[in-house]
């Protein structure tokens, strides 16, 4: 903190004051402990949201505290309402003013350690650069021939004709995304494709003669309406068509080659019936000639096995003569 001081004449306005005196308090605690990156947005006039980072030299269990304070209380109020994410420090606390007024009071903020080492930080938040609405609920959508009606709530926080919205819209295309900004929670869309599914968003942001706030509320949840043919199944039939045609054409080929033989079977040549038959009987007179052969060659072997029966049986009767004698 710094201050300065100078003095001059109480009664005579004629004579210029003293040069300033100027001296400086230095915060306690470690250079780098002190909370940084402190950020704040006033959410929909209801609640205030800071976060901020630790200092690059503070310890990993450090702890810090928020307070605050602004004119119309009587003393300061400590934020208890705590978290730690991905090293973001977080709290949120309270905040509101009369919906009538048309001034609203800076808020000052102190977030210190639990420990003499941490340095204090002090800073100054206008409460009108910080407004965010709320998000927009209740997307409703409806259809009236070539028109898309759109509507959705209504903050009940803000005074009247404060906010504009900004819709954002697309058929599918996200390089054909459209905005348009109204002052009301409805709108219409003319002049739309009836064969195309369209996708909704809004968001609203405050009003500059109302808040200096440049902060837009979060999107709301997007909706659709219309039917739109994938065009995957478009891809997809354009090549199964020609693949099936082919198919059907190739097994309506084999089947017609083979219904063309059973109903005209091939013409022999009747070369090849002469040549047939000349070989047949050529074969059949070999084969005659074979068989006489063989049949003679079957005759001497009988002649010879009978020939040889008859010697056998010879010495057989020369035996039983010698025995008669």
């Amino acid at each position: 903190m710094r201050f300065k001081v100078r003095s001059e004449c109480k009664n005579d306005n004629a004579s210029d004051p003293s040069r300033w005196v100027e001296t400086s308090l230095l915060p306690k605690g470690i250079p780098g402990t002190a909370a940084v990156d402190l950020s704040c947005a006033w959410h929909n006039l209801e609640y205030m949201d800071c976060k901020w980072h630790p200092g690059e030299n503070a310890s990993r269990d450090t702890n810090y505290t928020l307070f605050y304070w602004f004119d119309g209380l009587k003393n300061h109020k400590k934020c208890n309402n705590y978290s730690v994410h991905q090293g973001f420090f977080r709290c949120v606390f309270n905040l509101s003013f009369p919906k009538v007024t048309n001034t609203y009071s800076a808020v000052r903020i102190l977030i210190r350690g639990d420990a003499e080492e941490i340095r204090p930080v002090c800073a100054s938040k206008h409460p009108t650069t910080l407004v965010k609405p709320a998000t927009p609920r209740r997307l409703t959508l409806s259809k009236i021939n070539d028109e898309i009606h759109i509507g959705w709530s209504e903050s009940d926080t803000f005074p009247e004709n404060c906010l504009f919205y900004e819709v954002e819209y697309h058929n599918g295309d996200l390089d054909a995304v459209q905005h348009i900004k109204v002052e009301k929670n409805y709108t219409l869309i003319p002049s739309v494709d009836p064969n195309s599914k369209y996708i909704f968003k809004v968001r609203a942001k405050p009003k500059p003669e109302c808040y200096s706030s440049k902060l837009f509320s979060d999107w709301s949840e997007e909706k659709s309406i219309g039917e739109k043919t994938d065009s995957t199944f478009y891809f997809v039939l354009t090549i199964a068509i020609p693949l099936i045609v082919a198919v059907c054409t190739i097994i309506l080929l084999v089947y017609l080659k083979r219904l063309k033989i059973l109903i005209l079977p091939p013409v022999p040549d009747p070369r090849e019936i002469l040549k047939r038959m000349f070989g047949e009987q050529n074969e059949d007179s070999q084969s005659c000639a074979k068989d006489d052969s063989v049949n003679a060659y079957d005759k001497l072997i009988k002649e010879e096995e009978i020939h040889s029966l008859i010697l056998t049986e010879t010495p057989e009767c020369v035996n039983s003569e010698k025995e008669d004698r």
